[in-house]
């Protein structure tokens, strides 16, 4: 292939969250021409979700000048196997069982697909365009609906042998803590430090005591991570408290990752991260207190600098780039 059609082509990146899936045209720069947003939770069976996403995508590749100009379509998903193509036992999509998304998004689309874990997608885009350029070991944690990681050791993220490695918002951190009603598991990382679990903490806190707080003003069921952060931003101690609580939990679980691989720095990316010192301080504090000397004072937490939907978008191009011709 001459290099000007390589300079020509483009890349389609989807990443496929707990709540809604965001997708875009972009080119080898990592401009991103073209995105939209759908919900992930519209479709009870997978077909008419993919079904949507073309209907939205389709106009968006006629703008570019069509399929031909189209390397491949890369796609970041909750349990999304590298290896396989296959979305597997997601427990915060709709679809359950083993989906094989990437085969069945080729024959829609016509397309080649290569498919990985979400988090895996925004790692990759870290590296590429955001804060992990020129880092070859760094973990990104994605403090979103749930908690997802990608872990990068030597320049290479790590698949492990089934493609699923690098699951760590479900290692367990306090054992037979919260039940995690998609896994069925108990204490994990996700149960606590996601913005599920802010929530989650959230309640237990107000029923815990009786302390005053303005979270004592909202229906129950209205109750939110962002609602926590305004009321924390307010002075609300209550609320302060339920981010100390949960910087203690990924601070802790941040100390054990970091004495598993050596990172050079924890790339924080997600909602959650808007919250900045009233979670990232706690983090940081139990991080180095729960770390052997060796590890102490050595690993960066920074926050992605890239905006949340174009990492993903981004981080799932990437992968297109890779498909042979």
């Amino acid at each position: 292939m001459g290099k000007a059609t390589a300079l020509q082509q483009l890349a389609i990146g989807i990443d496929i969250g707990g709540t809604g899936t965001k997708f875009g045209i972009v080119d080898r720069n990592g401009n991103i021409l073209f995105s939209s947003e759908i919900s992930s939770r519209n479709h009870e069976e997978v077909e008419g979700f993919i079904d949507e996403l073309y209907d939205n995508l389709h106009a968006m590749i006629e703008r570019a000048g069509g399929t031909g100009r189209i390397k491949g379509i890369g796609v970041g998903a909750p349990n999304g196997n590298y290896y396989t193509g296959t979305v597997e036992y997601a427990p915060n999509l709709p679809w359950r069982g083993i989906i094989p998304l990437a085969k069945m998004m080729e024959a829609k689309f016509r397309l080649p697909v290569v498919l990985t874990n979400d988090a895996n997608a925004a790692a990759i885009g870290e590296m590429m365009y955001g804060a992990a350029q020129g880092m070859k070991d760094f973990i990104m944690i994605t403090l979103g609906t749930g908690v997802g990681s990608g872990i990068v050791a030597n320049g290479h993220l790590i698949y492990g042998h089934d493609g699923f490695a690098g699951e760590l918002g479900h290692t367990i951190i306090i054992p037979n803590g919260r039940l995690h009603d998609g896994t069925g598991k108990r204490g994990s990382l996700e149960s606590y430090a996601s913005a599920t679990g802010v929530r989650l903490t959230a309640l237990e806190m107000l029923q815990n005591n009786t302390e005053p707080s303005l979270l004592r003003n909202i229906p129950t069921d209205q109750i939110d991570s962002k609602k926590v952060f305004e009321a924390a931003v307010e002075g609300d101690q209550l609320a302060r408290n339920i981010f100390e609580f949960t910087g203690q939990i990924l601070g802790l679980a941040l100390a054990n990752f970091v004495m598993f691989s050596s990172p050079e720095a924890i790339i924080l990316f997600g909602g959650l991260t808007k919250a900045g010192d009233l979670i990232l301080k706690p983090t940081r504090e139990n991080m180095e207190a729960n770390v052997i000397q060796v590890f102490q004072n050595k690993v960066k937490i920074l926050v992605s600098h890239l905006k949340e939907a174009d990492a993903a978008i981004l981080g799932a191009s990437a992968l297109a780039w890779e498909i042979q011709d």
